[in-house]
């Protein structure tokens, strides 16, 4: 099921966008769409990654080195 929902543009941002959207003969929508579908990915990795900054700067949690890990899982023959 797909949900609505509306936002708000800058106006130089509209016009490329619509502009697109004449050039191709696709909608808005569709590059609105895909946009998102394309870089949500990357901004919930960027928002994993400060998270784990975060803890690693309030030594909440620590790194390994390859070597200890290599140790760990039995693999530094």
């Amino acid at each position: 099921m797909a949900k609505q929902t509306a936002i708000r543009l800058p106006d130089e941002t509209y016009e490329r966008l619509q502009a697109l959207a004449a050039r191709t003969g696709r909608t808005a929508t569709f590059y609105i769409r895909q946009a998102i579908e394309e870089h949500l990915e990357d901004l919930e990795d960027i928002y994993l990654a400060e998270q784990v900054l975060e803890r690693l700067a309030r030594g909440e949690t620590r790194t390994y080195t390859l070597e200890e890990v290599e140790r760990k899982l039995g693999l530094d023959d």
